[in-house]
This record gives C-alpha cells, structure tokens and sequence, in this order.
C-alpha cells in the first residue's frame, strides 16, 4: 500500500481505539496530514468516531475547504486541525477529543504534568487555552480558522493542550503517537487525580520526560502499543 493508503487505513482504526478506550464518545476527531501534499489534510465526515469507515474520510485544504465532500456533512470544528497545520509543519495528527478525566485540570489551577513513564509522551507541560480571552463568550466551539490559529498557538512547540471547559488539543507525528499520547494523557489525568488525594506527588523530570518520550515513540514501542488497542478495538 502507498502511504496516503496506509494513512487512510490506519486513520479509521485510530477513530475506532479512540472510542474502545472511552477517549471520544460521540464527539471528538482525528485528522493526518496528507503524506504527498502538505497543504492538505484528512478527516471523516460528521459521525461518531466508533462508526466511521473508509467511506467517510474526507480530504481538505488548510483552510478546511473541502476537496472531496459529495453529500457529507463536515465537523464544523476543522479549524482545529487546519490552524495546527498551518502552524506546526511537524505534525502529521491531530486529534480533538473531550476526555472526562482530563476537563478538570482545564478548569482549576492544577497543572496536568506526567508523573508515570508512559505519559512522557505527553511533554513536561500542559497548556491550557481558554477561548473566551482573545474571543469573548462563545459556543465554546472552534469554528472559525482565527480561532484554530489563537488555538494552535497557545500549543506552541508541545504535544498536548487543554480546552478550558472543552476538550484537548493532541498532536504527533504520526497517527500512532497521536493515539498514543492522548491514550496516555487521560489514564496520567485519572492517576494524578487520584494521587493528589493522598499527598505530594513526585513528577517526572524533564530530563525523565526526555528520555522517555523519545522511547515511545520508537516504532518498537509504538507498534506493540498500536496492535494492541487495534485488536481491542476489533480492528
């Protein structure tokens, strides 16, 4: 299979992990950069990411126009992915989703920091982007590509940023990693809160953070991960 196959193929199976590991319910995205045109991006249709299929990947411009939509209707949050893209030539994934165990640390003055060696790969911090400072009251929602450049700025150089009241924003540099970090950032989210109710917790150093993440993301650890949650997912 070329890339752009093997892309399209693993991006389905990244939507059906995602809803296995109750990181999307019925909300929630993951898009790949285009392997042979870096100015254009894949993501499915509107649908619940347990549902989707081959049929309903779509492919669009950065700016979120479509190439390919026929009758489907589109996620109106695209910018998300769009704004990353524009900004973050390194990213091949994204991913938007709005695990439960993670909307806490968006919405208080705790950090969400790794403090086990899996969630390295999430980085050493944690950004949190609040929409309502640069853009008033809204929906919430990022619709706009002004909203998903604001959005894709506050994440800088990272991996992971968080939504005040909304979700997160998890990138990497492939499917996989992307998967992988936002696996891991909502199992650390659920550990840490329960740590905290015991006393000081000990994180992982940025040297820790480092070493490990670069181990992750190896494909000996990242494809043992990948076969793993795709045979749970029934893929």
């Amino acid at each position: 299979m070329t890339d752009l196959s093997t892309n399209l193929l693993d991006l389905v199976i990244a939507n059906r992990i995602l809803a296995h590991e109750d990181v999307v319910d019925a909300f929630g995205h993951v898009s790949f950069r285009h392997p042979d045109n870096p100015d254009r991006y894949w993501l499915s249709c509107s649908r619940a990411p347990e549902l989707v299929v081959a049929e309903d990947l779509m492919e669009y411009n950065l700016d979120g126009e479509p190439i390919n939509q026929g009758d489907r209707t589109m996620y109106a949050e695209r910018p998300i992915h769009g704004g990353v893209y524009q900004a973050r030539p390194d990213v091949q994934a994204v991913i938007h989703n709005h695990s439960m165990t993670v909307i806490p640390y968006g919405v208080t003055n705790t950090p969400l920091r790794p403090i086990f060696h899996l969630a390295a790969v999430i980085g050493e911090q944690v950004p949190v982007w609040d929409i309502r400072d640069t853009f008033g009251d809204t929906n919430m929602l990022v619709t706009t590509m002004d909203q998903g450049r604001d959005l894709a700025k506050a994440l800088a150089d990272g991996r992971v940023a968080l939504m005040r009241g909304h979700g997160c924003l998890v990138v990497g540099s492939s499917i996989k990693t992307a998967v992988m970090a936002s696996i891991y950032l909502q199992v650390n989210a659920k550990l840490l809160s329960e740590s905290l109710g015991m006393g000081e917790v000990t994180y992982l150093s940025p040297g820790e953070v480092e070493l490990m993440g670069q181990t992750q993301v190896r494909p000996l650890s990242g494809d043992r991960a990948w076969e793993y949650w795709a045979r749970r997912a029934g893929c």
